[in-house]
């Protein structure tokens, strides 16, 4: 996969009569036809899906919707813009973004025993955090998109300063969550570089002998989560029944499900944050595993899309943003199912584009804008 990504194109070969061959309407608008109608495909059965989870509840769904929209209206506004650009924009974004996590540090709003939101009073509350899943990544692609690869250890400790900094600010909200899915995103951005297996072997080593350092500063209830999900029947009416009660609902649907809005676990309030984090279990409990499989086809088909449209990328920045962005969008999928049916820690992360909520919906949009603005503003041959 690193070797499709990091692929050289072949070279642009001038037309004799200096003719290029004519863009058509989707080339010409920047998007990407199949891309598009996957992703809202995707979002139509996530409005669905979250009708019955929300509780048949209309205003959660138009909400969702209209937040669609505007992260649409994002994506497509993003996909306009030249690689050259965003790669001219990555260093105020990624300023903007460390600024707005100190904000959040002195004066950011607490929800839920975190402090992770910025409010400004009767507009917006949202996460700064979320806009570091994208210029986190930006930042280190186009430090690297600017030397030689694969990258040195000088290179590799400036990404590593670029890529410490927002985790350790976001972790401190804290939201460990959310902290290392940035980081891992930006890791994608250094694998994707050319990385030699003998320095990832090196740097994973490191990272194990991190991990009692790690567990040491956890929040109390972080190594909760991590107890939890080795036995969760250690406290099943506590800490436990999260991941107890979203089995139970998936193994429930059976092949076929239990049919749309008759799940019994999650209309009888036994199934927690069933609209958010947990909204797996409600699909596996009304759309057994056929639905399960019908979802997964359809990440997976983006998935796919998503590598060919990186792996097409003619700008040695472009390619690593781009393969890093699906990569994570693939990472978002695998944690958020893995830890509804109990592979994986519980750590917050919603379904994509399935979940309600609006800041991961516009930030993963715009993610998939930068993708298509990076795949449409390519040469074109001559035909």
């Amino acid at each position: 996969m690193v070797d499709f990504l990091l692929r050289r194109p072949h070279p642009v070969k001038p037309s004799l009569s200096g003719i290029t061959r004519k863009r058509g309407l989707w080339e010409r608008i920047h998007l990407d036809p199949w891309l598009i109608g996957m992703l809202l495909l995707l979002m139509l059965a996530g409005l669905v899906v979250l009708y019955s989870a929300s509780g048949q509840r209309l205003d959660v769904v138009i909400a969702q919707a209209v937040r669609f929209g505007v992260a649409i209206a994002g994506m497509v506004i993003i996909a306009q813009f030249t690689p050259a650009t965003l790669q001219r924009w990555s260093i105020p974004a990624y300023l903007a973004g460390m600024a707005m996590l100190v904000a959040v540090e002195v004066m950011g709003d607490m929800g839920m025993g975190a402090q992770r939101w910025l409010v400004i009073p009767g507009v917006v509350r949202f996460q700064p955090s979320e806009m570091m899943k994208l210029a986190v990544p930006m930042m280190v692609a186009a430090w690297l998109g600017r030397r030689e690869l694969p990258p040195r250890w000088q290179d590799l400790v400036v990404c590593a300063l670029l890529i410490g900094s927002p985790v350790l600010l976001i972790a401190r909200q804290p939201d460990l969550g959310t902290s290392l899915l940035v980081a891992l995103a930006a890791v994608f951005v250094i694998l994707l570089a050319g990385l030699s297996w003998r320095i990832i072997g090196l740097l994973g080593a490191l990272a194990a002998s991190a991990l009692p350092l790690l567990w040491m500063n956890m929040h109390d209830y972080q190594r909760q989560r991590v107890l939890t999900f080795l036995d969760p029947e250690s406290d099943p009416l506590g800490a436990g029944w999260n991941i107890i009660q979203s089995t139970t609902a998936i193994g429930s649907g059976g092949l076929w499900g239990k049919g749309w809005l008759h799940g019994t676990q999650s209309h009888l309030e036994f199934l927690p944050e069933r609209h958010t984090d947990f909204i797996v279990a409600v699909l596996g409990e009304e759309f057994g595993l056929v639905g399960m499989l019908a979802f997964l086809s359809l990440y997976l088909l983006i998935v796919c899309r998503g590598l060919w449209l990186a792996g097409a990328a003619q700008e040695t920045f472009g390619r690593l943003l781009a393969g890093s962005i699906i990569l994570t969008f693939f990472i978002y999928v695998f944690v958020n199912i893995g830890m509804v049916s109990g592979i994986l820690p519980v750590v917050g992360v919603p379904l994509p584009l399935v979940s309600y909520g609006g800041t991961s919906s516009v930030t993963l949009l715009a993610g998939f804008g930068i993708l298509m603005a990076i795949h449409s503003h390519r040469r074109l041959l001559p035909r």
